[in-house]
């Protein structure tokens, strides 16, 4: 299908967003005490196994931003790369609930594509695997693997999205697990309708849809980035939307060739029928909608371009225009900002959005990047920037790569960073970060204004960790987070 073009008259006015009263509940719940860190050392050359890092995130602790415990999986290069959260029998979180603990953790491996069911409930501070499901399985009874993105339904179960099959080639979809017991129940989609590559998703029940987005083929991009792939399919373009409650798809957006659509999330509020994907090539940000019913057939959707991020021109670069890469998107449970990160070119970026349809830039800071001012990177025009970002250092320690992946506290006030996107990307685009370690920043965001603000006394260093640098990627909080529940 076409890249949709739809004006906003589609969606009246677009609309400020009605909270609802439970929003309250955001600002009054407890800070965030723990974080739980995926940490790989695929890539790194140290023969270790991924671990989960276990974060004091309480000021007044003596280990405060210190790793206090360390979940070494029994295997080697997994590449634990994305989590979350098993709901059990209580499905989707209410708004009301925007707090309840959750007791076991999902681990998919990106590459080897066996899952790590973690046991967080009965010692937060010390969690355990208390189950797992081995590839083999994975491969002969879904046919898939390089598991991505994992959530809980509605009914309690867990589905985990996936980028390719056995052999790496690309192959979207879903696989399911049992929500109490933990197995593998199979693919969720109909055979039919998988799509061609996949990596993340997220749902709105009230609406009965499900979006997803498109990802890599794995045995292509895991050799590294190649501008010569962008013609050969190697990177996903498409926006699915689903049917929940029937498992089919029922519209493709193409974003076109140098897209590759990572992260899609929806509006907190359970009855708004938007959100936002953001395109890690392109560095564009749609917004994606439901039609007026009157207009189209039932549960239509359309998209359309809310950010644009402009790419540089450089030399010293692997392409003669460094592009933006929104390598991860978070709204803030009240929905009044939405954040980015931008891998590439080093910064965080906060959008106030109470006009979805067109969202404001109200904060930035630069936490590394490859534009720096020193670097191999010149910059040659750019058409946000007067001159290039100085480096970042913290607590006396050099700040290499970008951001890659971030989390929000449940009040909004504080934004959690690591730089590790992929560990063959890192090798390619960041190999200090690989010889140094993964990072953990904390970002101040003013939540009245907007703004956002580095906390130089907040640094998780994996570069010394007890086996050596390892590499830091999806952020966890037991008390509940902006990203780990979709609200019903």
């Amino acid at each position: 299908m076409d890249r949709c073009r739809v004006q906003c008259y589609e969606y009246p006015s677009c609309p400020d967003v009605v909270k609802p009263k439970s929003y309250q509940a955001c600002s009054e719940a407890p800070r965030e005490e723990v974080a739980y860190v995926t940490c790989t050392y695929r890539e790194t050359g140290i023969d270790q196994p991924d671990f989960l890092a276990t974060i004091d995130l309480n000021p007044r602790s003596p280990y405060y931003c210190q790793v206090i415990h360390r979940l070494p999986v029994p295997n080697l290069k997994d590449e634990l790369h994305c989590s979350g959260w098993s709901a059990g029998s209580t499905g989707s979180i209410c708004f009301d609930n925007v707090t309840a603990k959750r007791n076991k953790l999902i681990l998919p491996g990106l590459i080897s594509s066996r899952i790590y069911v973690v046991d967080v409930g009965t010692q937060c501070r010390a969690p355990a695997v208390c189950k797992m499901i081995e590839p083999v399985d994975v491969f002969w009874k879904c046919n898939k693997g390089h598991l991505s993105v994992p959530r809980s339904l509605p009914n309690g179960d867990i589905l985990i999205a996936n980028m390719g099959d056995a052999a790496g080639h690309g192959k979207g979809g879903f696989i399911v697990l049992d929500g109490e017991t933990f197995e593998l129940k199979g693919n969720w989609e109909h055979e039919c309708e998988t799509p061609p590559t996949g990596y993340d998703f997220w749902y709105q029940p009230r609406h009965n849809v499900l979006i997803s987005t498109a990802g890599m083929v794995p045995r292509i991009a895991g050799r590294g980035f190649n501008p010569d792939d962008l013609k050969k399919g190697v990177y996903g373009r498409r926006l699915n939307v689903w049917n929940l409650s029937c498992r089919t798809l029922t519209q493709c957006f193409d974003l076109g060739e140098d897209s590759l659509p990572l992260s899609v999330k929806f509006l907190h509020n359970p009855d708004a029928a938007e959100g936002y994907v953001s395109c890690a090539l392109s560095g564009i940000v749609y917004r994606f909608y439901k039609y007026n019913v009157f207009l189209v057939q039932r549960d239509s959707w359309a998209v359309e371009e809310a950010i644009r991020i402009p790419a540089k021109d450089v030399s010293g670069w692997i392409l003669p225009k460094m592009p933006a890469f929104p390598s991860d998107l978070i709204i803030s449970l009240d929905d009044k900002y939405l954040y980015l990160c931008n891998w590439l070119h080093g910064d965080i970026r906060q959008y106030e959005i109470s006009r979805t349809c067109k969202p404001r830039l109200v904060g930035q800071v630069f936490v590394g990047g490859s534009i720096l001012r020193g670097g191999p990177v010149t910059v040659c025009r750019d058409e946000e920037l007067k001159c290039q970002p100085e480096p970042l250092v913290i607590k006396c320690k050099r700040v290499y790569g970008g951001p890659a992946k971030i989390q929000l506290s449940v009040d909004g006030k504080r934004l959690y960073v690591t730089n590790s996107f992929y560990s063959t990307w890192d090798k390619q685009f960041y190999p200090n970060v690989v010889k140094e370690g993964s990072v953990m920043l904390q970002i101040d965001v003013d939540t009245d204004k907007g703004g956002l603000t580095v906390n130089k006394n907040f640094l998780v260093d994996f570069g010394k960790e007890p086996h050596g640098p390892c590499l830091a990627h999806d952020i966890r909080f037991a008390c509940g987070d902006s990203t780990s529940d979709i609200l019903a």
